[in-house]
């Protein structure tokens, strides 16, 4: 099968994690992904885990892309730019807005160009407004969005929001940008010209908060409902999630309860989440003197959704992400590693990491060729004299 975007160019500014998530789902589906880079290189590419100078953060986040080494704070380098843009179907940066317009890169620049451009801004907050232009990363976003002071509502007991481990910011917004890109190719078909896209992580993030964003227009609390959490088991904890009337039937039946489901404190749902705490009592007083294997193992038998508590790694092991075919194993100078594909399949089309990753600057003199330059010109833009083979 071939893949859904085999043919898009796309030029890829993007540097850390928003950016370049999104280029690199473009990249599995088919389109050939230019990187654009110094001569240091993107800041990731020296995050950890390092082998040989090699990360596999940044692979994760580029496997599949070409590398093309410009200064773009040289005549040369715009240049060079401008005349790959005729060229190009889709263009993404997360510079701080303003960057790409100083540089002349911006999109009303680019489009008298390629009227078919679809041009990609990422950035914290929006391409203008009062807040446009201050610098943003995933950590600030999750904690000017709300998300953060919401989730610290469900800890009962706590006053200190959370620490921020996982940027979730920085992904949904990559997903985000990926679903207006495709979008924005999907209307080119009708109206052969291009647009430009203006993705907030600041909104990317709103959206996250669907029920706290209701309650918070209204003058009332919001509605208690019950809190889903870690259960004891006798080596560990389970999560249950009791969605549905069948399901609390399911579990009383499962921790010799079934009594209860006609007892004044939980046979009604509201009467159940007024007495919630008491009901998870009553579940934890089975679980926690069976192992956590028997518990899902009862559990499971009954219908009730569940899970233990577990690691990444232990997450990866599970045979249903070999069954999917959720990992690909891909190599860098450092040697092989493993990376996540796409999480959908797709009946007529293949949807697959690459298989490599570039070296940094690998394909800048192909590139170059491609533009018009001679020879002598790219050695002299490049700095060195260079074989006449392909590059």
């Amino acid at each position: 099968m071939t893949k859904s975007f085999e043919g898009l160019r796309v030029l890829d500014f993007s540097t850390t994690i928003a950016g370049p998530h999104c280029t690199r789902m473009l990249a599995d589906m088919g389109a050939e992904v230019i990187k654009i880079e110094t001569t240091e290189g993107e800041t990731m590419r020296t995050r950890p885990p390092v082998r040989n100078n090699c990360s596999t953060a940044f692979g994760q986040l580029n496997i599949g892309k070409n590398s093309l080494i410009l200064d773009l704070k040289s005549a040369e380098g715009i240049e060079v730019i401008r005349r790959l843009i005729a060229s190009t179907d889709v263009l993404v940066e997360n510079f701080r807005p303003g960057v790409m317009r100083r540089l002349k890169l911006d999109y009303e620049q680019l489009k008298g160009i390629n009227p078919k451009l679809i041009y990609c801004s990422i950035s914290g907050y929006g391409q203008t407004g009062p807040s446009a232009e201050l610098p943003a990363y995933a950590p600030v976003i999750h904690a000017a969005s709300g998300y953060e002071m919401a989730h610290l509502a469900y800890q009962p007991g706590r006053s200190r929001p959370d620490y921020c481990g996982i940027y979730h910011a920085d992904v949904l917004t990559g997903v985000y940008a990926f679903g207006a890109v495709s979008a924005a190719l999907y209307q080119r078909h009708g109206t052969g010209l291009g647009q430009h896209i203006d993705v907030s992580m600041l909104e990317s993030m709103l959206s996250l908060t669907l029920n706290e964003l209701q309650w918070s227009q209204f003058e009332v609390k919001p509605t208690q409902r019950p809190m889903f959490g870690p259960i004891a088991t006798a080596d560990g904890y389970v999560m249950v999630a009791i969605a549905s009337e069948k399901t609390f039937q399911s579990l009383m039946k499962v921790i010799g309860h079934p009594e209860w489901v006609s007892d004044p404190r939980f046979a009604v749902y509201a009467d159940r989440r007024d007495n919630w705490a008491s009901l998870m009592e009553g579940v934890e007083a089975w679980s926690g003197t069976v192992t956590t294997e028997k518990c899902l193992t009862a559990l499971n038998a009954e219908g009730v959704p569940s899970s233990a508590y577990r690691t990444v790694a232990q997450a990866l092991g599970d045979p249903q992400i070999a069954h999917r075919g959720a990992l690909a194993e891909v190599e860098d100078g450092g040697g092989t590693f493993k990376v996540l594909n796409l999480p959908f399949r797709m009946s007529g089309a293949s949807v697959s990491a690459g298989k490599r990753m570039a070296t940094l600057g690998e394909h800048t003199v192909a590139y170059l060729r491609e533009t018009g330059l001679s020879e002598d010109e790219i050695a002299a833009f490049t700095g060195k004299r260079l074989a006449t083979t392909p590059g």
